[in-house]
């Protein structure tokens, strides 16, 4: 199977709950495995990460986790039938008021919406597809005018386009599962409805560097402080289904567009998750229009592209996995997609590591058969920045840290792997040849190109490039 540089996310669920269909999922070519901690139990979020860390042993191949909040869903109430048809112009009102909706009225469980909204707010319920315009609120209740009518059954969730609604991007549930997942040792934490940079901060103190952050962009009110957010976040999810709900439909390729961009000037891997191959969730074959939209999300510098339904409940979750990866693989072989990378040079931050990291690429243009970058790295940072240059060779991680290790395997173009501390170059040649040759990354008449910092066994400190021709 040829090695890619963008990496393979599948979240499990019911139709991968084992550890024969975890492994063949990983055969398949996925490197991160996705626990939606909105489903399931935490006794099955534990038994699929056990077995992950069992399939990475057997294969000998470093798999990442990540456990994905549910964050602040917010759901209105239950009808006395189950359901309800709202018809365009009737009225229909939300209140706090406990009791059994019908075609009049229905809960709406949550006081910090009636604290935020007026009149002419918008309120969107069932994924967007019924629109209410606010017509008059107090401080219980809110009447509203439908504007696009349809079915309407419990617990469908409820957005709010453009209002920053005083609420955690952490429920109290979430800290729960938050506490059990970072227990389990998962590498990533996807934080769910992020609606400013406070979201982040407060995150980071409840994780305490147990995990690497991934901020999951799913809410337009977080555009206003992209760039912010991007800086504080460890890595970023363009989570097209909720950003779909309350930006224009029209308008989400343009902010995937612009998202991916701001990610790779600041040098943060990135995410595009959301209906990626949806249509293989009961299909053998994707849509043309999904193979192009993956290849769209390839060609722009991805460091990840994420399946959900189409691997956690879909009937076809392997043949998902290796139909998005033989995208990937002929996208990449792509000259336009060389070309591509090359194009999307990054502005320098004027530190010496990077410097050095920017050098690489033209370096690979100038070598004659250059076959990797070896980088060491304590905290990652190192390996970071290579990945940041998009160099079109593979990135071969030599860490100290097995955390680190795990994180590293989302990052674009990374091969990681644990070794020994090292106190000279020279101790990391030997080494980063014997697994390179081992995993058919490195052959005898390659050069190698190979990054660290001096004094070694120091975070952030890359200063030195050497190259060598393997024998």
């Amino acid at each position: 199977m040829k090695r890619t540089f963008t990496k393979i996310i599948a979240t499990l669920g019911p139709a991968t709950s084992s550890k024969e269909r975890i492994l063949e999922l990983a055969k398949a070519g996925t490197n991160v495995f996705r626990l939606n901690f909105s489903h399931g139990t935490l006794e099955s979020h534990k038994k699929n990460y056990d077995a992950i860390r069992q399939i990475e042993k057997e294969l000998d191949t470093p798999l990442g986790v990540i456990a994905d909040m549910q964050g602040p869903k917010l759901r209105i109430g239950q009808f006395k039938d189950g359901s309800i048809e709202l018809k365009e112009g009737q009225p229909f009102r939300l209140d706090m008021v406990d009791e059994l909706g019908d075609e009049t009225r229905v809960q709406l469980p949550h006081q910090e919406i009636f604290d935020a909204i007026e009149e002419g707010t918008y309120l969107l319920l069932n994924d967007g597809n019924i629109r209410l315009r606010v017509t008059d609120v107090g401080a219980r209740y809110a009447n509203t005018l439908v504007i696009t009518g349809g079915i309407l059954s419990d617990h469908k969730g409820v957005n709010i386009p453009g209002i920053t609604l005083p609420i955690s991007a952490l429920t109290e549930k979430d800290l729960v599962n938050l506490e059990y997942a970072l227990e389990m040792g998962v590498d990533w934490i996807a934080l769910s409805f992020v609606q400013r940079p406070e979201d982040i901060i407060m995150a980071k103190e409840k994780i305490n560097e147990r995990a690497w952050i991934i901020t999951k962009i799913e809410k337009p009110t977080a555009l206003k402080n992209l760039e912010e957010i991007i800086k504080l976040s460890d890595a970023i999810m363009v989570a097209r289904g909720d950003l779909g709900v309350e930006s224009p439909l029209e308008s989400l390729p343009s902010l995937q567009k612009d998202i991916v961009s701001s990610c790779r000037r600041q040098g943060k891997p990135v995410i595009i998750a959301t209906q990626m191959l949806e249509s293989m969730i009961h299909n053998p074959t994707p849509t043309r229009a999904e193979v192009s939209d993956v290849a769209t999300a390839v060609y722009d510098g991805v460091d990840c592209v994420m399946l959900s339904g189409e691997t956690a409940v879909g009937e076809y979750p392997v043949l998902t996995v290796s139909m998005m990866r033989k995208i990937i693989a002929q996208t990449e072989e792509d000259p336009l997609y060389k070309k591509q990378m090359e194009i999307l040079t990054l502005p320098p931050d004027h530190l010496i590591a990077s410097a050095i990291t920017s050098s690489i690429p033209n370096m690979v243009r100038v070598l004659d058969k250059p076959a990797c970058v070896v980088t060491y790295s304590i905290s990652g940072s190192t390996t970071l920045r290579v990945a940041r240059e998009r160099t079109g060779i593979p990135i071969l991680c030599l860490t100290t840290d097995e955390k680190v290790m795990h994180r590293c395997v989302l990052i674009w173009g990374v091969i990681p792997m644990i070794t020994q501390t090292v106190d000279s170059i020279l101790d990391i040649s030997p080494i980063a040849l014997e697994y390179g040759k081992a995993k058919e990354i490195i052959r005898s008449g390659d050069q190698v190109m190979i990054t660290a910092g001096v004094p070694f066994a120091r975070k952030g400190a890359t200063n030195i490039i050497h190259i060598l021709t393997v024998e």
